[in-house]
This record gives structure tokens, sequence and C-alpha cells, in this order.
């Protein structure tokens, strides 16, 4: 696949190729990539978002207008990116970025996080179009950005393996069934029979079911914004560095461990776009998602990487559904098996975390102790200043290099090139 580069907003096939090949792309692995991806984000992450709103007395109709805004723009997101690219960037909403604002709703009125939302959404867009990130990502040496994925996303490895604890039998059976599937099934994909298999066990066992809806189906209520510099320090410039040094610089480095040229610039903006357009309808943001693009853009999506967009295409659609429908879909999903859904999503980061290990470590490549750090620091978890670990991997690597690493120099060899 070639692409030329414009200074602001690198070029793609287009939407016409996208939509032309969707069809041959679209097959059983795509597909089951794409909703383990779906189900992934519409249960554990949703319940954060509903769990803040109830926390801060918001209205039901605020709640879902939430919801619509970054389950619905995260749709989108993904279904504009993964046609137009034709690439496995998927869009969402950050995890973390939920959590700082349920906090941050104990001390601001909501209008005044809307404003905020909106002001964090113009920040990463202003940086997206200054082609400041894009600069950056071909300045770090590319050994640490996988060592800082390899480290962000391991948690999911090791969540696969505690999910084993919480419910035995049924994470268990999924577990085999992947790999049995992986070793005697090649036609099936792991991801999917790990799902099935899990979701019978759980049925057997008793363990599906027993989510309560939260909320009932009302219409959105819109929340007019006010803006304030209390709110731009404590929320905005937090939530826009979570955006930019957690989701899509897990998102960017994940596709350069897949072998894509990601399309770093337009990945900034279209974040920036999303949280400024979430933040109207009273979101916090809708950005590329880093975990997501990991599910969608692995060799569990496909054994060609040409047709793995098709994955991030339908986790659009059911993305969009789900926020459209948040008021129904929400008991729905909560009834999946919180640990089954954790051990899936683990499974399915097996390659992306073996690629970013050995990218990370390649000592042909140097940045050997740089790359350590990055590792380790990632995996910590640790937030500073309201910021979290992945941006402080890469800056505690990049100048652990520097120092200490003879000859070590940041350049954009490193970045891999096309692999269509």
């Amino acid at each position: 696949m070639e692409r030329t580069k414009s200074s602001l907003f690198e070029r793609g096939p287009g939407f016409r190729a996208g939509l032309s090949g969707l069809g041959r792309a679209l097959g059983v692995k795509t597909a089951s990539a794409g909703l383990v991806a779906a189900i992934f984000g519409c249960s554990g992450p949703a319940l954060i978002v509903i769990g803040g709103a109830q926390d801060s007395n918001l209205s039901d109709g605020q709640t879902v207008a939430w919801l619509l805004a970054i389950y619905g723009l995260g749709g989108l997101i993904s279904l504009a990116m993964g046609l137009y690219y034709k690439m496995p960037i998927t869009g969402a909403y950050s995890i973390p970025g939920a959590a700082l604002v349920a906090g941050a709703l104990a001390t601001f009125p909501f209008e005044q996080a809307v404003g905020a939302f909106i002001m964090a959404g113009a920040l990463v867009f202003l940086l997206g179009i200054s082609g400041a990130i894009g600069r950056v990502m071909r300045w770090l040496p590319m050994p640490i950005v996988m060592a800082m994925i390899a480290g962000a996303l391991i948690r999911f490895g090791i969540g696969a393996v505690t999910s084993v604890q919480d419910l035995p039998i049924v994470v268990g059976f999924a577990a085999l069934a992947f790999f049995l599937s992986m070793r005697f099934l090649t036609a099936v994909p792991p991801v999917l029979s790990a799902l099935v298999v899990g979701l019978v066990a759980a049925l057997l066992t008793g363990n599906f079911g027993g989510g309560d809806a939260p909320i009932a189906f009302v219409a959105p209520e819109f929340t007019a914004p006010v803006f304030t510099l209390d709110a731009f320090l404590a929320i905005a410039v937090p939530l826009a560095v979570l955006v930019i040094g957690a989701e899509n610089a897990q998102a960017i480095g994940v596709l350069y461990a897949e072998g894509y040229r990601a399309p770093v610039n337009a990945m900034t903006i279209v974040s920036g776009l999303g949280g400024m357009l979430a933040g109207l309808m009273g979101g916090h943001n809708a950005n590329i998602a880093g975990p997501m693009t990991a599910i969608c853009s692995s060799d569990q999506a496909g054994e060609d990487r040409d047709g793995r967009y098709a994955s991030t295409v339908l986790n659009g659609v059911l993305f969009a559904a789900f926020g459209i429908f948040a008021g129904i879909a929400v008991p729905v999903i909560m009834a999946f098996p919180g640990p089954l859904i954790g051990a899936v999503a683990g499974l399915a980061m097996i390659t992306v975390l073996l690629s970013a290990f050995q990218a990370a470590f390649d000592k042909d490549r140097g940045y050997q102790i740089g790359a350590f750090v990055a590792l380790i620091v990632a995996m910590s978890n640790v937030s500073f200043l309201n910021i979290s670990a992945p941006f402080w991997a890469l800056l505690a690597g990049a100048v652990v290099s520097l120092l200490l690493e003879k000859g070590a120099r940041p350049n954009a060899a490193s970045t891999p090139e096309p692999s269509r």
C-alpha cells in the first residue's frame, strides 16, 4: 500500500478503496477480533463512566449523552480511519481519562467539566496540526517505543492469568480452547474459540447474567459548557496528555510493531476533533484507542495485514450501536462475566506483546538500557502530575539512552517501512 505525505494530514488509499476491499477483508478472523475488541471496550470501561456519573449525581439523560458521545464518536473514528487508511486504527476513549474525570467531578460542576472536555480536545487538535507529535515519534528510538508498549499492555496478559483465580473453570476452559484452537483448528480464530467456549462454560456453571441496568433507556440530555481556568488546568491539560501520551502513543507503537506506517499527525488531529465533538455532547473524549487497536491489529485478526482493517470497521459499527442504544445495551454487556472478558482480551494481546518485546530488546538495534527503563516505568503504572506511565516511560527511556548509551541517537531510521 502506498501513501504520500502532506505536512498536515497523511494521505491514505481513500474511502473508495477501503469500501471496495471490505467484503474480501471481512472474514471469520477479522470479525471475531472486532467483536472481542468491542466487548472489551463496552464492558468494564463503561462501568467507570456510569459509576462516575452516578457518584456525581448526573441525570440519566446526562449519563446517556456521555455514553453516546464517547461510544458513538469512537465508533465513527474507527469507521473513518479504518476505511480511509485501510489500517486497524481503532477509536474509543481514554479509560484512565474516565477515571480522572470521575474524580474531578467531586470538585467541579459538570458544566465546567464539559468546558474542560472541549478545551482538552482543542489542545490535542492544535498539537496535531502543528506536526509536533509526528516529529517527536520520529525522533524517539523505536526500541524505547516498543518497550513502552510492552510495559503498558503487559497488564492485559497478566490479567488473563489472574482471571483464572477469579473464575477458574470458565477462564480455564476458555484459555484451553484458545491454545488448542491455535494448534489444531487453524481455520477458527483462537479468540473466537475462547469466547464461545468461555460463554458456554459460564452458562453451564451459572456465571452468566446478573448485570443490573444502572440507567434506563432515556433520551440524551446535553449540557451547555462553561469554560474556567481552574477546570482547564485540573481537567483539560491532564486529559489531553492522557490522550496523546497514553492512548495515541500506545496505538502508534502497536501499529509500528505490526508493520504499519502509522499516520501519526492524522491520528492526533482526529483525536483532537473527537475530543471537541465529544465535549459538545457531554463526553470526556473520543480518540484513537491503544488496547483495542492492539486487538484489531494482531494476527488474531487474520494473517493478511492488508485485511485487518475490517476488524476495526466492525468494531466501529458495534461501538456506535452501543452508544446509540446505551440504555438497553449496558445490562446485556454487563451479563458477560468480567474475568472471561479480561482473559480473552489478554489472550488476544499475546502476539502484539511478543512483537513488542522482540523489537524492544533486539540488541542489533541498540538502546537496550533505555528500552529496559521504559519497560519498567510503563509496567509500574505510576502517575505524576496527573500524567500516566506511558508518557513517563518514553521520557525516561529516551533520557537514559542519551545519557548512558554510547552513540545512542534517536532517529527515524528505526521507524518501520510500510509492509505493503
